[in-house]
């Protein structure tokens, strides 16, 4: 019986260790000028998920061209975008971003 339980934990520890955050498509543009968000001074990443925004953290406004330029600069438009992260403490923590647009 003691094996048992050893197992069955070992196999509960596995399941949850290799959670791999899902990818979701979510509005992605700066969070100050698109967003309204008002927590940061200056321009930096968002994404918009179920009506509410969230900063980001693992990827920089700048990593996805001139945010100011008036056709696809995230200061200018929202995008759509493919991501995989998670919300922590308010906060979204990304790992991949692929645009759609």
């Amino acid at each position: 019986m003691k094996h048992i339980y050893i197992i069955s934990i070992l196999f509960l520890f596995m399941a949850c260790s290799n959670s791999k955050p899902k990818k979701q498509t979510v509005e992605l543009s700066c969070g100050q000028c698109q967003f309204g968000l008002t927590s940061q001074k200056g321009c930096d990443l968002a994404v918009r998920i179920n009506e509410k925004a969230y900063f980001v953290d693992g990827a920089d406004i700048d990593e996805f061209g001139d945010a100011h330029d008036e056709n696809s600069g995230f200061c200018e438009v929202i995008r759509k975008a493919e991501v995989e992260g998670e919300l922590i403490n308010n906060r979204f923590k990304v790992t991949t971003v692929k645009l759609l647009d």
